[in-house]
């Protein structure tokens, strides 16, 4: 998850260079376009040519408001929320985690999880916890920061890790791509990721990979949770904007889980204690 900056030093910057409108923040939000503050190059999840999930949930969003959809690309790195959404360059931020306090977020319209990726053919593949002996000694990668790395500290598997940079260019490093790469070519044995990045790159690789959910995972007192509730996130203070986002998630929700799973999203319960049943089963 991004390492945002703090929000009440960041909303006096925005509302300094904003001025004298951003006392009434509602009125900034675009009427005539669906404005979305977006990544070029973060595959799965968002890219300029359209092709990542979040790219055809703008577009559905965007269809549903009755709006044409644009973006204002910005790398997301530090300093997202404060270039794209806090400058009124945009109005709403497509995949953003519940709990963050940087911006205010619409309802839930999916929860997923961090899970482990292995090779199909590997003695590790049947890993279900990162807790399972079979991981002592293995050459292990995660993203720095995130919450699996939290968790390899308490296991005492911090010596055979391998950490990848969190906060990046996607347009020049591509930390999750090479983590991938690691497993397959056979130079990392387990990779720690979360997945909505997993599994759509893993689908869309075509190699032998597994991503095993991390559901059953036991919480070490004080650890981070492992499962995330993703919602859409606006500015603090656009109440009426949030209600019409809400609105049309709760109108078009079966679609949004269409589009996650056709791209390889590993989709939870709201509790995320295990894999979301399909409509009909």
């Amino acid at each position: 998850m991004p390492a945002w900056v703090s929000r009440v030093a960041t909303l006096a910057v925005a509302l300094l260079a904003a001025g004298p409108l951003a006392a009434q923040p509602t009125d900034l939000v675009s009427r005539t376009s669906f404005r979305v503050c977006a990544d070029p190059a973060n595959a799965p999840e968002s890219m300029k040519d359209g092709s990542g999930f979040e790219n055809k949930i703008a577009e559905l969003m965007a269809e549903t408001l009755e709006r044409p959809l644009e973006y204002f690309w910005s790398p997301m790195a530090q300093g997202f929320v404060r270039r794209t959404l806090l400058t009124y360059s945009c109005d709403v931020i497509i995949g953003f985690a519940q709990g963050e306090e940087l911006v205010m977020t619409s309802n839930a319209y999916y929860t997923s999880t961090y899970g482990i990726v292995t090779r199909e053919d590997s003695d590790l593949a049947e890993v279900t916890t990162m807790a399972d002996p079979r991981l002592k000694g293995k050459r292990i990668g995660v993203i720095a920061g995130t919450p699996p790395a939290s968790y390899l500290s308490d296991y005492g598997l911090l010596g055979s890790v391998k950490g990848y940079n969190l906060n990046v260019d996607r347009r020049v490093e591509s930390p999750n791509e090479d983590m991938l790469a690691a497993v397959e070519s056979g130079e990392l044995d387990v990779a720690l990721m979360w997945g909505p990045i997993a599994g759509p790159l893993i689908k869309q690789s075509g190699k032998e990979l597994s991503f095993v959910p991390l559901v059953n995972e036991p919480k070490p007192e004080g650890a981070p949770r492992l499962f995330y509730r993703v919602s859409m996130g606006v500015r603090n203070g656009e109440d009426v904007w949030k209600r019409e986002l809400n609105s049309a998630i709760r109108k078009v929700q079966p679609r949004i889980d269409a589009i996650l799973r056709d791209a390889g999203v590993p989709i939870l319960n709201d509790m995320g204690t295990e894999l979301k049943p399909e409509v009909g089963q």
